[in-house]
């Protein structure tokens, strides 16, 4: 139960930091934009790499970032 509790937590923190800093939140949408241009997803797995690498963070919490991060800020990207 304490692992659950932890990610949760720590899942909490990463989404608070987007919300609490749109222009994070823009500047990804920005950079998802760029990948469909290019034809690619924002949730490719190029994509949640990327963002890994950037915010220092897991494949799983990149995803779920990238996941927020379109569902509230840029919901026309794919």
């Amino acid at each position: 139960a304490t692992l659950t509790t932890t990610t949760v937590l720590a899942q909490s923190k990463l989404l608070e930091s987007v919300k609490n800093n749109p222009d994070k939140a823009t500047y990804f949408c920005e950079k998802f934009q760029e990948l469909n241009a290019q034809d690619l997803s924002a949730g490719s797995k190029e994509s949640i790499q990327t963002i890994s690498q950037q915010e220092n963070i897991s494949n799983i919490d990149a995803e779920i970032l990238s996941m927020y991060i379109r569902g509230l800020y840029c919901p026309e990207v794919f």
